[in-house]
């Protein structure tokens, strides 16, 4: 329930704060007294978009906060929101001078988007001719589906139809992602062959570029390769029989005194280094061969490389393997789309299954309700001035499954006889929207279907006994929930459990806007001055009197 309401620099309302208690609140005021203001500034808890201009100071900012009653059913959504769960929640608004706007839960600040969804639970405003909510489909659903005590069992089907929902958009995602590979499938493919069969991993590219050249140079090399030999080993002036007798010489020598010992060393490595390379520029001269086969094998074997390396936008081995292992993880890729498609379709189906199941018993519980549905409206009718009014709910199967099962709803209305049901909203007239819709809100009050509900001025042209009996109707409907009504009838607003006042007054030369709780006596004399007007006779505190008497009696509807 709503508990507490405190509004600063809104409209005419400087600063305003009021408790509430449970069971029906009546609110009443003069015309232009501003309860319209308090309102609007409730709205804004309700996620509604804020206005700077409507600050009463202009260089001040403006905050709206409400403080509610909520119960541990509320804590899974907090848990979702990851916001802490307090019995006593507090709701806030703030909207800075320049129009920024800012909401909070319990001091977290929220996005709108939160704020609504839990303000929608906590709170419903009715205003006088807001009747286009029962007009619409979901509304009309939910007024039997609380009826029917439907909603452990659609909140079931609506969490396996988001699923279903989900698996369906999954689906159609995988399949376009599938179709666009496909397209491209076999080019990929093809590349993915011409790497395989270029045997990437036993290629070494410098290997084959330097094996070309040798064969591409080897006269050069052959000639140089003679060269170098004819000069190591040349009999009389050749490096290596040169440097074999200095060798013996410093040998000697080291034999003689210790300091040519490190020379002689130094000398026979070299010796051996230099006898080494000349048996290796043999062998390399004796093996040098001039093959056209072996040079023909290595140009192809290059220029295949060389146009893998142009085609794909890479310089080494190394690249073209990477983009090799892509092209084949891709290839499988496609293969892992498919099979989760086939896993998505499963789970369709089963989907469809526990869905039709679902479907099947809100059907029947809406079918067997129905007619309940139908009843308890006539007899509200009745009691509101509509003797002949009649509601019928038309419930057909739809092709196809929808948020609020396999159906889909119609509320049919006519409040004459003798006349053809049409669609409520084509039938109902201007005088009986707001009775029609004050039977409606009281079914769904009944069945615990609506948070605190507040009523602006909805009996709004009527009287007498449709007054009373108005008036009774929401006494009722407040032993269900908590129920805020704006009134400009006595016969309501006798039958408050509290009652409040709307008030304009001046303070330094400017009107501003507040609200007062009213005493057993201000209760009496403002539904006195209801019934009389400004001037407040006996006879009308007499009726007052009579008024809060009958208001006493437990309603009978």
């Amino acid at each position: 329930m709503l508990s507490r309401i405190f509004i600063q620099n809104f409209a005419l309302i400087d600063r305003l704060e009021i408790d509430l208690k449970t069971g029906l609140q009546v609110i009443t005021g003069e015309t232009g007294a501003g309860k319209s203001i308090i309102l609007g500034a409730l709205r804004l808890i309700m996620g509604e978009r804020a206005d700077a201009k409507s600050f009463a100071k202009a260089d001040s900012k403006s905050i709206v906060e409400t403080e509610f009653c909520i119960d541990e059913s509320f804590k899974s959504f907090f848990d979702n929101k990851d916001l802490d769960y307090e019995p006593q929640t507090i709701i806030r608004r703030e909207i800075s001078p320049g129009g920024k706007s800012r909401a909070y839960i319990n001091d977290v600040p929220v996005t709108l988007d939160i704020l609504k969804e839990l303000s929608s639970r906590l709170i419903d405003i009715h205003s006088q001719f807001e009747t286009s909510d029962l007009f619409t489909e979901s509304f009309q659903f939910g007024i039997l589906d609380s009826l029917a005590k439907n909603s452990n069992l659609l909140s079931d089907y609506q969490n396996m139809f988001n699923e279903y929902l989900k698996a369906k958009k999954d689906i159609d995602q995988l399949k376009k992602i599938l179709s666009e590979s496909n397209k491209e499938s076999d080019y990929k493919n093809f590349l993915l062959t011409e790497l395989e069969e270029a045997n990437l991993d036993q290629i070494d590219f410098s290997d084959l570029q330097n094996q070309l050249s040798i064969q591409e140079n080897a006269d050069q090399i052959s000639e140089q390769l003679s060269q170098s030999l004819s000069t190591l080993n040349a009999e009389e002036f050749g490096i290596l029989p040169g440097l074999f007798d200095i060798r013996n010489k410093i040998s000697k020598l080291s034999e003689l005194s210790s300091d040519y010992e490190e020379l002689s060393q130094r000398l026979e490595t070299s010796y051996l280094e230099i006898k080494d390379i000349n048996a290796e520029l043999e062998e390399k001269a004796e093996n040098l061969e001039i093959n056209p086969t072996y040079v023909q094998q290595l140009l192809t074997s290059i220029n295949r490389i060389n146009a893998l390396f142009l085609k794909h936008q890479t310089d080494d081995i190394q690249g073209l393997i990477a983009i090799r292992e892509e092209l084949a993880a891709s290839q499988n890729s496609l293969e892992d789309v498919e099979n989760l498609i086939d896993e998505k379709e499963k789970l369709i189906s089963k989907a469809e299954i526990q869905l039709q199941n679902l479907s099947k018993n809100l059907t029947e519980s809406r079918l067997k309700h129905s007619s309940d549905l139908e009843n308890k409206a006539k007899e509200i009718f009745h009691k509101l001035g509509l003797e002949k009014a009649i509601l019928k709910v038309d419930i057909t199967d739809s092709p196809q499954f929808n948020t609020f099962g396999k159906n889909a709803i119609q509320i049919l209305f006519q409040a004459n006889s003798g006349f053809p049901l049409k669609p409520i909203q084509n039938a109902v007239s201007g005088g009986e929207r707001s009775r029609v819709m004050l039977a409606i809100k009281k079914i769904m009050a009944e069945n615990n279907a609506l948070p605190t509900l507040i009523l602006d001025e909805i009996d709004t042209g009527v009287s007498g006994r449709i007054a009373e009996e108005m008036g009774k109707l929401m006494q009722e409907m407040a032993n269900d929930l908590q129920l805020i009504v704006i009134t400009h009838l006595a016969q309501v607003a006798a039958k408050g459990n509290e009652n409040y006042k709307v008030v304009k007054y001046d303070e330094n030369g400017i009107t501003k806007t507040t609200i007062v709780t009213l005493s057993d006596e201000e209760k009496l004399n403002e539904i006195a001055q209801l019934i009389s007007g400004s001037k407040i006779t006996d006879a009308a505190i007499s009726q007052a009197k009579e008024l809060i008497s009958r208001s006493l009696t437990k309603p009978t509807i």
